[in-house]
């Protein structure tokens, strides 16, 4: 809650000028240094601090103290306006409940008592708060506690001719500002539309009424005057405003003024003159705002409906192709060239019949436009491709079930209910597409046990082939994976709308505990969530061979992995206990607050340039193929005793003197072609994929609180649980098409919405986690803007990043799944007996080098997932679009569906992004594969 503590002499001043530093008077400011870009020039004397970092709390506060007491006494000032903002710091810091929070509310007591003490008599106190606080100390949005503040006005003598009531009155916030500004003797701000609240300027004797009448008519028309100036300039300006609207409110701005003129030469007129003065002067006070507020809240409908058009198309744009890129004549080349030419054409036409008609061009609906033209050239392939081969639901190839969860989705997002409870819903929808995989991995048979296999069931025919999963191992895949989703829900943060509802406490930092035993034992399990993640990752590499691997990003996850946890779990002890450090450590604990977090930005940031500079991680071992038959020496004992002897041996002697030198001479020749052995080949891909998203999550687990660590464990967790439930369900055709189905790409989807609310965020301003943007930077940014808006935007955005950098993964990981041993050698025609006789050998399975066998469905498959997922995250943002556009006139609309529609947004271009590096990643590995084989070849041909 900020504070202000705003005083002036009672002297009267000229209301015309636009600040009091232009009617000679003397305005000194302290406190809070935003009012030094707001105000430029404005005070002719300044001490600002700074106030970006809401985790320091004493640097304002205390720099005002300094100078607060010296200059009342000086005399030397005629407005003196203090802004405090440690009550609100410690607020955004510990929440209103805090012990720190008692000692602040202390202190600014002590404040105003030290300056009711210096008033004179001629002085006026006012003591405001610009904003109230919620119950987590956060603030922005439009609750009652938020909105609520108290104003205290006081004075040692009487500077109203009115009493205040006997009950508090509720003062519109619009009301405040030209109220204010009368009582200190300052113009009314230019831009004010609001009214005065007259009824202060009125006196308190019942015996001069007339007098009373003339107070709040003065008051009234200065306020007039102003709004009738800023109307003027905006209608100048603007020209939106309703021309008869404008006309009637100039009229009558004009008849008020000669009015109250009249009045002002016979003052003695009656009552009933003035009181129809003061009836003209609030109709007409009234009458502008009511025409500005009907005037901003307009909408363009041509340009909304041209921005659904854009939305719609590119989605339908996304899952025509991602049909139709598995068609045989499809090729990739021009299916970026085709659209543009036809779009392109679009737009020339749309342009050209608005500029033969007269009309003003749009960009948006041009824009519009040329997406429906790109779409033409897909429908008209489509319609003729298909239209006599394949019936239109060929067009819809999402099927029934995830057709219906994408609809119930779609039409969540026009219900304020809805997008207030999405992070319970989202929940529900996740857990019953699980449910419903589980059921079609029954139904398809492969939850039974292999005996049961081969009996034809009723109405089914008895499935070929060995099942690749067992039934318990999927079922526990999918009661985990509940587990996870519920225990994920306990992170939560509740919605404004539900005040019944109690956010969660582990969303807090460590530092905002009370207990020290407490939040030790919560430091231990935070710190136990980061070995966690370090040693799923390493026994995951090392199950699949690639932590045997020489190359430099397997070297960083054994030795710079460690030392990121290490430093993160230092980084949370400072943060911790920064307040309870002793004196003489302070400056040491600055320091290292400053050091670490980008330590660790760094270490993470090396990692993923030595993964994109070395994708490979695989074990390659160097032999000499088909060695050279070398001359044996028979064992001899002792020295040769006969001629005999010194025959057999001399002989044996020089040839293996000649094999020797011969050897030395022509190694290479001599000992044949160079075989490599290459291991783990197989994991090539995911070992990239799995290696970038922990170097990602522990930067993006720095910018959050403590105990979110658990959560991150939990989506890995999770995200490892449901690629293996769908890969149990995926089947793998070699050597291609391959497809990832639309039940895998949705439930992707909503787990990383799922994820974005457990992590405490909610799609409204006031539960941004501001504290983000100085994680490293505990001094602030100075004045740089673009470096804390990117730390807030990785902190809220975090799920959607990871979810679409590992998007891949859902390809990837049906072949990593592939079992040991399941690929028998090859024999040649006629050696069956031989395979039969001789020892049984496996050869090591392909896994993810199926891949490779048909490149071009590598790259369609890569596409077609791309396009998939793209599609899913453009139906939610079509949804909020159309939520937005349609119930613009609702009551929620700025509340919930604007700001909903906002964050979707920006969720979309992070998922896009994070979904073209996460294929850029791929790309990457497997043009780094095709070299390496490239070099063997050519290794083997020397």
């Amino acid at each position: 809650m900020l504070d202000y503590a705003v005083e002036k002499t009672g002297e009267e001043k000229e209301t015309r000028s636009l600040n009091a530093g232009s009617t000679g008077r003397r305005v000194v400011f302290m406190g809070d240094d935003t009012w030094k870009d707001l105000f430029p020039g404005a005070f002719s004397q300044a001490f600002f601090f700074p106030s970006f970092n809401v985790k320091d709390l004493h640097t304002v506060d205390n720099g005002i103290l300094e100078h607060l007491y010296p200059t009342m006494d000086s005399g030397e000032w005629d407005v003196l306006i203090a802004h405090f903002l440690g009550v609100d710091h410690c607020g955004h810091k510990h929440g209103p409940h805090h012990p720190e929070m008692a000692k602040k509310l202390s202190q600014m007591d002590q404040v105003i008592q030290g300056v009711v003490e210096r008033l004179e008599n001629d002085t006026l106190l006012v003591v405001i708060g610009d904003h109230g606080m919620t119950n987590s100390g956060d603030h922005g949005g439009d609750s009652e506690l938020e909105i609520s503040s108290a104003l205290f006005l006081y004075s040692p003598t009487a500077l109203f001719l009115r009493a205040p009531p006997e009950e508090p009155e509720v003062v519109p916030q619009i009301s405040l500002v030209p109220t204010l500004a009368l009582l200190l003797g300052l113009p009314i701000p230019f831009g004010n539309i609001g009214e005065v609240m007259a009824e202060l300027f009125s006196e308190v004797e019942d015996s001069q009424p007339h007098s009373s009448a003339l107070a709040q008519a003065s008051a009234l028309y200065l306020n007039a005057q102003q709004v009738f100036r800023f109307l003027r300039t905006y209608a100048a300006a603007a020209q939106d405003l309703q021309v008869k609207e404008l006309h009637r409110l100039n009229n009558l701005f004009s008849k008020a003024s000669a009015d109250y003129q009249r009045l002002l030469q016979s003052p003695q007129r009656a009552e009933a003159a003035l009181q129809t003065v003061i009836t003209e002067l609030q109709q007409f006070l009234r009458g502008v705002r009511a025409m500005c507020i009907e005037s901003w809240a307009q909408f363009s409908l041509f340009r909304m409906a041209g921005g659904a058009a854009l939305l719609a198309a590119a989605c339908f744009l996304c899952l025509l192709v991602s049909q139709w890129v598995t068609s045989p004549g499809f090729y990739l080349r021009p299916l970026l060239l085709v659209p543009v030419v036809w779009g392109l054409a679009g737009f020339i036409v749309c342009a050209g019949l608005w500029a033969t008609t007269g009309l003003k061009l749009d960009p948006v609906v041009l824009g519009a436009v040329a997406a429906m033209g790109s779409v033409l050239h897909f429908l008209w392939k489509a319609w003729a491709g298909w239209g006599s081969k394949r019936p239109l639901a060929a067009l819809l190839p999402i099927p029934g079930p995830v057709l219906l969860l994408l609809l119930i989705r779609f039409a969540g997002f026009f219900s304020d209910s809805f997008v207030v409870a999405e992070a319970r819903a989202t929940s529900f929808l996740l857990g019953s597409l699980i449910l419903l995989l589980v059921a079609q991995l029954h139904w398809e048979g492969k939850l039974l046990p292999p005996k049961l296999l081969t009996i034809p069931r009723l109405g089914f025919s008895a499935p070929t082939g060995p099942p690749r999963h067992k039934g318990t191992h999927t079922m526990g895949l999918g009661v985990g994976l509940l587990l996870c989703i519920r225990l994920a829900g306990l992170f939560h943060r509740c919605p404004e709308e539900t005040p019944a509802c109690h956010s969660s406490p582990w969303l807090n930092p460590l530092a905002s505990m009370v207990g020290g035993r407490a939040k030790n034992l919560w430091y231990g399990a935070c710190v136990g969530a980061l070995v966690a993640l370090l040693a799923a990752v390493r026994l995951w590499l090392r199950r699949y061979g690639n932590l045997k691997s020489p190359e430099p990003p397997v070297l960083f996850v054994r030795w710079g992995l460690p030392l990121m946890v290490l430093g993160t779990a230092a980084y949370w002890a400072l943060a911790s206990g920064a307040d309870e450090a002793p004196p003489r450590l302070r400056a040491l604990v600055a320091g290292a607050s400053v050091v670490l977090p980008r330590a660790v930005a760094g270490l993470a940031a090396s990692g993923l340039l030595l993964l994109l500079w070395r994708p490979v991680t695989v074990l390659a071992k160097a032999t000499m193929g088909a060695p050279r038959t070398r001359t044996v020496l028979t064992p001899f004992s002792g020295p040769p005793t006969s001629q005999a002897d010194l025959d057999y041996v001399v002989p044996q002697i020089y040839r293996h003197m000649q094999e020797e030198i011969r050897g030395r001479l022509e190694r290479t020749k001599s000992q044949g072609p160079l075989t490599v052995a290459a291991y783990q080949l197989g994991s090539v891909y995911s070992a990239a994929m799995v290696t970038a998203l922990i170097l990602l999550a522990f930067p993006l687990l720095l910018l959050h609180a403590e105990r979110i660590s658990l959560v991150f464990l939990l989506l890995f967790l999770q995200s490892f649980l449901l690629l293996h439930l769908l890969a149990a369900g995926i089947p793998i055709t070699t050597p291609g098409p391959f497809t990832v189905p639309w039940q895998a790409v949705c439930a992707w989807a909503l787990m990383a919405t799922q994820t974005f609310y457990s992590t405490g965020h909610q799609p409204v301003f006031p539960t941004i986690h501001w504290h983000a943007a100085f994680v490293g930077f505990p001094e602030g940014h100075g004045s740089s803007t673009w470096l804390p808006a990117l730390l807030v935007g990785a902190n809220t955005f975090a799920s959607h990043l990871l979810f679409a950098v590992g998007c891949p993964l859902l390809l990837l990981w049906p072949f990593l799944c592939e079992s040991q041993g399941s690929q028998k050698r090859r024999q040649p025609p006629g050696n069956e007996a031989e395979a039969r006789v001789g020892p049984e050998e496996d050869e090591e399975p392909l896994m993810e080098m199926r891949l490779r066998d048909a490149p071009h469905h590598f790259n369609v498959a890569l596409l077609q997932l791309g396009l998939k997922y793209l599609f899913v995250l453009g139906i939610q943002i079509l949804a909020c679009a159309l939520a937005a556009s349609i119930l613009r006139r609702h009551l929620m609309v700025w509340k919930v569906f604007a700001p909903k529609f906002i964050f979707e947004a920006v969720g979309f271009i992070v998922s896009s992004l994070g979904l073209f590096l996460g294929l850029t990643l791929v790309m990457r590995v497997d043009g780094a594969v095709s070299s390496w084989f490239q070099q063997l070849v050519l290794a083997q041909q020397r």
